[in-house]
């Protein structure tokens, strides 16, 4: 084997394992995953640019389909091409695929721990302080100027208090005419580039051919995968939209649907797996759990990273067009504002429940900015505070 060859298994060995420690450990929905990526993968192994992330996460919101999981295959499609893709979103989505099948099969055994739920809690605090920094460092990044703070703000603002699902969708489609009309900063932002992605219509196709046969794909497992890409393809606006696209696809009960998207918010990773809990629950007596529940997270996820590689070729074609410069960087500024109203809700608001909780947050985010520890230092901080609390 070459010299060359080990580097690109090297490589890619190196995707899988950052990102299955992540895939264990990012708890706090997909502005929480995307604050993980960021502090992992742009600050601290420095893989892409914040340039290159905030485009990425402007995709991931504007296609249908998991947006934190969507930005992790294009970071591994970065550094590693096809193969770091597969290995990014294995890993990440690994662990709470193991957990989450399990939860179907035992979960009743372990409801009401007070350990378990103390350290839950603890890694929901991290969410908080990890997002909080994401917010400061792509701010000061993409909020230069007093219009694109204001585009940040508006877009903060219309999102929480939005009565709407689609609210983000909403904001990146003003802020991108905003753009276009204005040309505010054409003269003065460059977009950076994203990787070139071969055959970016090829997978568009694939991703369109795949959802139009799943109409006509019914019964057995063939029918399990053709509801669950279904599910997936129409989901705009992240991981808690996923809920009710499954309500509408998935012949599954109230109370199973209810139950995994509960316990989706509880374990790390990307909320998508929820559709591993309702794949392991419809398997019919004397199947295989695990293959079910594969084959329904597959199918849940597929649109979504396919879709992902082929806009992603589609941007790097327009990158060179004025008005589309000017474009994203007023998408970058109001991924600012998404990520600033994620932060305040769903993530504060469901997490931080006490004045200790405020302290604990507050004490981590001026440890994380001053000091910079690794993620996985500040994870294990974090569990601890959370086992000292359970006593």
């Amino acid at each position: 084997m070459t010299d060359k060859n080990l580097s690109y298994l090297k490589r890619i060995s190196e995707v899988f394992f950052s990102f299955l420690l992540l895939g264990f450990t990012s708890f706090g929905g997909p502005a929480a995953h995307l604050g993980y990526f960021n502090q992992t993968f742009i600050k601290r192994k420095q893989w892409a640019s914040e340039a290159q992330y905030a485009q990425w996460i402007a995709l991931s919101q504007i296609i249908p389909g998991p947006g934190s999981s969507q930005v992790g295959f294009a970071l591994g499609y970065h550094r590693s091409g096809v193969l770091g893709a597969i290995a990014a979103f294995v890993a990440f989505t690994l662990p709470s695929f193991i957990v989450m099948v399990l939860l179907a099969q035992f979960g009743h055994h372990w409801q009401g721990n007070v350990w378990f739920d103390a350290v839950v809690h603890a890694l929901k605090l991290l969410a908080v302080v990890v997002v909080a920094d994401a917010c400061v460092s792509m701010w000061r990044s993409f909020c230069q100027s007093k219009t694109m703070a204001g585009v940040a703000v508006f877009s903060a603002a219309l999102v929480i208090w939005s009565p709407f699902g689609f609210a983000s969708l909403a904001v990146l489609l003003i802020a991108l005419c905003f753009g276009v009309i204005t040309r505010h900063s054409a003269g003065a932002t460059v977009t950076e580039s994203l990787p070139k992605v071969r055959c970016a219509w090829a997978f568009f196709g694939i991703a369109v051919v795949v959802f139009l046969a799943s109409f006509l794909l019914a019964g057995g497992m063939a029918g399990l995968f053709a509801d669950f890409y279904r599910a997936g393809a129409l989901v705009f606006g992240g991981g808690h939209v996923v809920l009710p696209m499954l309500a509408t696809f998935v012949p599954a009960s109230e109370s199973d649907l209810l139950l995994g998207y509960a316990a989706a918010q509880a374990v790390p990773g990307p909320m998508f797996t929820m559709a591993s809990f309702l794949g392991a629950s419809a398997t019919p007596a004397g199947a295989n759990v695990w293959l079910w529940a594969g084959m329904a997270t597959l199918a849940v996820f597929l649109s979504g990273l396919l879709l992902m590689l082929s806009a992603q070729g589609a941007w790097q074609g327009l990158s060179r067009h004025v008005q589309f410069r000017s474009a994203v960087a007023s998408l970058n500024a109001a991924v600012v504002g998404i990520l600033l109203a994620a932060l305040y809700h769903p993530i504060g608001t469901s997490s931080l429940l006490s004045v200790w909780d405020i302290a604990i947050v507050g004490l981590g985010f001026i440890w994380l900015i001053s000091k910079r520890p690794s993620i996985f230092v500040l994870i294990l901080m974090f569990v601890l505070v959370g086992l000292a609390r359970s006593l």
